[in-house]
């Protein structure tokens, strides 16, 4: 995936690790957001999904690093965030 420059420096700022980036766009569950975007996040299904594939044992190890969404706009990454409150699903 291709990341904008404002999503580079708020991965920096916001210490995201990559792996988790990577992860989060492979196994992470879509909504779709506003003006066209879509956001990923982990859910209880996308961490089963994710715990099947790389072991239980490295999801609950980095469980506190996965509170996190992307949004995504085509095939770039627009931002990266912690996510504080469950997201709005319709």
């Amino acid at each position: 995936m291709n990341m904008t420059r404002h999503a580079q420096t708020r991965v920096q700022q916001r210490a995201i690790p990559p792996l988790i980036i990577d992860w989060l766009c492979r196994y992470g569950s879509r909504l779709k957001g506003v003006n066209g975007t879509t956001v990923c996040f982990f859910d209880k299904k996308s961490r089963r999904w994710l715990a099947a594939e790389v072991g239980h044992v490295v999801v609950r190890r980095l469980a506190d690093m996965m509170d996190i969404y992307l949004v995504l706009s085509g095939d770039h990454i627009i931002t990266v965030g912690h996510r504080y409150k469950p997201l709005k699903q319709k």
